[in-house]
């Protein structure tokens, strides 16, 4: 099999693991009798250690030039924390295999960021065509998680985890390496890019929309359930939101065109806006799991768009770096301001307070994007056009 074949089934594998760890480790622990702040303790704390491996292992890939074989050693080792921490039940084993597995399978989103937008260009092929089966693995496995949660017990993820693991590490080590760049890494290309104003504004811009959305991704489930919805309820809630970037995933052959990224992370924050907004004033669990579905206008919008952004404003050599940047902002260190700001609040005013407060920064996110949108927008379309 061919190399974007296989790495479609590794998406397809590997975001099934995210599907497991992202939206149901709040749930797990949920079920384990933690409250809300302790909760957002661990993932919070998940997030300073995301904050340090995810650029540890991202530059090793750079400067190995291999980003295979880091693969493989993080999956292995993440099958096996994976099953640890989903057949513990007391807080400090919880909070050691949580934080063992944030720094071997955090790590490996952004690689497979990379692999999958190296290799779509070196093989032809779009890089929705590849990254569709990634929200695919996390629609399906977030609705059989629910299930296998409340018919099989919460323990019985441990099994499942591991599995997927394993199958993963046999579907990378089929797979050949990505290809490399010829440029040299320097660490003044490097400083270069993020000395640039142009780069931190749109990482400050990342930050701010990603915020909210880090804390929707640690409470959702938790507030489903405290309205009275069942794990299959909260499975089914990311079924709707996984299952709607299959089609933005598809279809981005088709709708994104470089040199209008701005204009799509911008679009983005809207939907976020109006997504958090109507969340905070649910009380319906089931209304609440079938908004769901307006993912299709967000996350997969903001996120390629995002990612060609940066693709295009970053040097060669450090490609695997900047995807890392990218995601450690979305998923560390936003994540760690989203869980403890996020588990405090949740705690101390409720759930709707704490939809208010997404929604709030949100907006301030849409406003942000629209200014990067007038200064940088045009730039980037007119570039584009010139070439």
């Amino acid at each position: 099999m061919r190399a974007p074949g296989l790495l479609r089934i590794f998406n397809f594998l590997y975001f099934s693991l995210l599907a497991m760890f992202v939206a149901f480790l709040p749930v797990y622990l949920d079920d384990q009798g933690l409250n809300p702040a302790q909760i957002g303790f661990i993932i919070g704390t998940g997030g300073f250690v995301t904050l340090f491996t995810q650029p540890l292992w991202g530059m090793i890939s750079d400067k190995t030039k291999t980003i295979r074989k880091v693969m493989l050693l993080l999956l292995l080792f993440s099958s096996a924390f994976g099953f640890l921490l989903y057949d513990s039940s007391s807080y400090l084993q919880l909070v050691v295999f949580a934080m063992l597995l944030y720094f071997f399978l955090m790590p490996i989103d952004p690689l497979t960021e990379s692999l999958n937008f190296t290799i779509s260009e070196t093989s032809g092929v779009s890089y929705g065509s590849i990254r569709t089966f990634g929200a695919s693995g996390y629609a399906f496995f977030s609705l059989i998680t629910g299930y296998v949660m409340s018919y099989f017990g919460a323990n019985s993820l441990a099994l499942l985890f591991a599995g997927i693991g394993i199958l993963g590490f046999v579907i990378i080590w089929l797979m050949p390496d990505a290809p490399v760049t010829g440029k040299p890494v320097t660490w003044s290309s490097l400083k270069q890019f993020l000395g640039h104003k142009e780069t931190l504004l749109f990482l400050l811009l990342v930050f701010l929309c990603s915020v909210p959305t880090r804390m929707n991704d640690t409470f959702l489930g938790v507030y489903i359930r405290e309205l009275g919805g069942s794990p299959e309820l909260v499975g089914q809630a990311w079924f709707l939101a996984a299952g709607s970037e299959i089609l933005v995933f598809a279809v981005s052959f088709w709708w994104q065109r470089k040199g209008k990224e701005m204009f799509y992370i911008t679009f983005a924050a809207v939907f976020f806006f109006i997504r958090f907004l109507i969340s905070a004033f649910l009380t319906d669990p089931h209304l609440l799991a079938y908004l769901q579905i307006l993912q299709i206008l967000t996350f997969p919008v903001f996120y390629s768009a995002a990612i060609q952004y940066l693709y295009r404003i970053v040097p060669a050599e450090w490609r695997a770096t900047g995807q890392t940047v990218l995601a450690l902002l979305f998923f560390g260190v936003s994540g760690i301001l989203a869980s403890y700001v996020g588990g405090v609040i949740y705690k101390s005013f409720g759930g709707q307070v704490l939809f208010l407060t997404m929604a709030s920064l949100s907006f301030a996110g849409l406003l942000f994007g629209l200014v990067m949108f007038r200064v940088y927008g045009n730039k980037r379309e007119e570039e584009e056009l010139g070439k």
